[in-house]
């Protein structure tokens, strides 16, 4: 009976650890759940729920059901900047990849201070604001004096100067090459640190068996690098189609709304329009396409 009484005591105090430990983990963790809630998750539901209305400032809001998200589809100018969205994506997210996978191969086998030096030149524009950036480029692109204008007319590829982001047929290629320079730091980055975690014994093994520097890329290091890319892909889809920043910087969507995305419309529409409900509908349309295109690259990635 003694040892009985024993094991229950003990068995009451092993519960009880777990309980005030427990509560000292939520107590820890409410700080930043308080702050998730309020304005990550909060956010999210106003924002699907004012989409079913004509929400604008000054007046009670009114009930238009899916009203909003019929006139969206309607909409040229939206419509104009899903396809540009598009067109970012499909052309930078697959061209970061790549370019990011062949420099840090490239970075990896340097070794040594070299490679600690080109991780940190190719990671620093990801730390540079975006004003800064967006500066620069400006400067660069300048119709007048710009470097591009300067070197195309000295090698003779251009006869006169060119207004890159003022002219439809140049402006969001201008845009997508400032997105790749900044999008590919992190990339390089984590290809680095996943190449160096490659099991080094079984890529010895299979150059002992004749196996060339490509076969060894393709059979051994790709599947173990793996997880890496899928994170990649998913981070670079995202920010790919929240491209914003660079926009209103530089182009504000012009001209002719050549430049125009999914997120700087949203801003002008909520912003400068002051329609939050038609906004509001534009930021859910893009949440489901970012999350049907992350559940599509998962399941890819699951059945490779």
């Amino acid at each position: 009976m003694a040892g009985k009484a024993k094991k229950n005591t003990g068995y009451s105090m092993s519960r009880a650890l777990v309980r005030r430990e427990t509560i000292a983990g939520y107590a820890f963790m409410l700080p930043n759940l308080i702050f998730f809630v309020g304005f990550v998750i909060y956010p999210m539901i106003q924002c699907v729920i004012t989409s079913f209305f004509d929400s604008t400032m000054n007046r009670a809001d009114i009930f238009v059901g899916l009203g909003n998200y019929i006139e969206l589809f309607q909409d040229g100018v939206f419509l104009r900047a899903l396809w540009n969205t598009i067109i970012i994506v499909v052309v930078s997210v697959p061209v970061t990849c790549i370019f990011s996978l062949w420099v840090s191969s490239i970075i990896y086998d340097l070794k040594g201070p070299l490679c600690s030096l080109l991780r940190c030149v190719f990671y620093l524009p990801v730390v540079t604001g975006s004003v800064a950036v967006a500066v620069v480029w400006k400067w660069m692109y300048n119709n007048y004096y710009g470097i591009f204008n300067y070197v195309g007319k000295g090698l003779g590829l251009i006869d006169k100067n060119i207004n890159w982001l003022g002219d439809e047929r140049f402006a969001l290629g201008c845009i997508i090459l400032i997105l790749l320079t900044t999008s590919v730091g992190q990339p390089i980055v984590l290809y680095v640190s996943a190449l160096n975690n490659v099991d080094a014994s079984l890529v010895e093994a299979a150059e002992v068996d004749g196996a060339n520097k490509m076969q060894c890329f393709w059979k051994i290091k790709w599947p173990q690098i793996m997880p890496t890319t899928l994170y990649i892909l998913v981070i670079t889809t995202i920010n790919s189609f929240q491209c914003f920043a660079l926009i209103q910087l530089l182009t504000s969507g012009g001209p002719n709304h050549s430049t125009d995305t999914i997120m700087y419309y949203i801003y002008h529409t909520a912003f400068k329009l002051y329609r939050y409900g038609y906004g509001n509908a534009m930021g859910v349309v893009l949440a489901i396409i970012i999350a049907v295109l992350s559940a599509v690259q998962f399941k890819m990635a699951q059945s490779d």
